[in-house]
């Protein structure tokens, strides 16, 4: 009898706007002949991860590499309550074209997602109900979007305890498991000649929001959330700068306690974490760190019973 492959398990993290290297890390993987069989994914990692799983990537590819600055403007449905800047509505409707009215049930592959629970701290796992409310929850991020009630617990972004849900796919049953670590490259904020990049001061710029953004109402209050004096980095920056920090250190912690069997690590500390309309560069850099990754990838391919070829084991981890 024929031995069974092991169960693969792809873990997605967390990233904001990096998440779409995610759809490049599963086009290489596909190149080589791995498929997974279970899927797990935190904050944008929860996105992507229910296209797989649900059969819709191709539609969300689709999809975000149609986005520029002014579709990006128009996402954000600004407001001033409720425990965060942006409401998420239009977001959330962007999320649900592509992954419809699903329940967790309805998925071609098991998928999980990872939230926080705003009371008690503790690490949450949806894999039951609604995808698109999961989704919500998941992508919550502390101070930009309110947090999502769900039964009766309000949950928040899952990149505040545990960015690269590893442990969440061995749960599911996964045997194997590839982790996709959008953050490691987080804290390249340094150009050429030594000055700070403004990661995110970008959507400050009047050529980002468009002129239909100034006719928005709370677009004065958003403007100046984003501005900043020369040398000072902007509220903006700060909190999606503290979001990278968190995201990096609770990273390093969980993968060095529960280490998954491949590491694939994007170069993304270029980009920006709502800098969402640099989709295609980021799926380019998402295939390249499968190509970086191709020594641990052709053990990987060993172990399920791939052989790999003769260029897929040529490139540097």
């Amino acid at each position: 009898m024929a031995r069974m492959r092991p169960r693969i398990g792809i873990a997605l993290g967390s990233g904001a706007a990096r998440g779409w290297a995610h759809i490049g890390v599963l086009r290489g993987l596909r190149r080589l002949g791995i498929e997974p069989d279970i899927v797990s994914g935190t904050s944008i990692g929860s996105l992507v991860g229910a296209a797989l799983a649900g059969g819709q990537l191709p539609i969300l590819e689709q999809n975000v590499r149609t986005l520029t600055k002014l579709k990006i403007s128009r996402l954000f449905d600004f407001q001033f309550s409720h425990g965060g800047i942006i409401a998420g509505r239009r977001f959330l409707q962007f999320a649900a074209d592509v992954v419809g009215e699903r329940l967790f049930s309805d998925l071609a592959k098991p998928f999980a997602c990872v939230c926080t629970d705003l009371n008690s701290g503790n690490e949450v796992w949806l894999q039951e109900g609604p995808v698109i409310e999961a989704i919500r929850a998941s992508c919550a991020l502390p101070g930009l979007v309110p947090a999502a009630q769900v039964d009766d617990r309000w949950l928040l972004d899952g990149a505040l305890v545990n960015p690269v849900p590893v442990s969440l796919c061995r749960a599911l049953g996964a045997q194997l498991v590839i982790a996709v670590n959008l953050n490691a490259d987080g804290f390249d904020e340094l150009n050429d000649t030594g000055e700070t990049i403004p990661m995110d001061d970008s959507l400050a710029d009047e050529t980002a929001l468009g002129k239909w953004m100034a006719n928005l109402p709370g677009a004065d209050f958003f403007q100046k959330v984003a501005s900043h004096r020369k040398n000072e980095p902007s509220i903006l920056t700060v909190m999606t700068q503290s979001l990278n920090i968190v995201q990096d250190r609770i990273s390093r912690s969980r993968l060095a306690g529960d280490p998954p069997d491949v590491t694939i690590t994007p170069r993304l500390g270029q980009i920006g974490l709502l800098q969402f309309d640099r989709a295609g560069e980021c799926i380019r850099l998402g295939e390249e760190a499968v190509d970086q990754a191709g020594h641990a990838l052709a053990h990987f391919q060993r172990r399920i019973g791939i052989a790999p070829r003769d260029d897929d084991a040529s490139h540097s981890p």
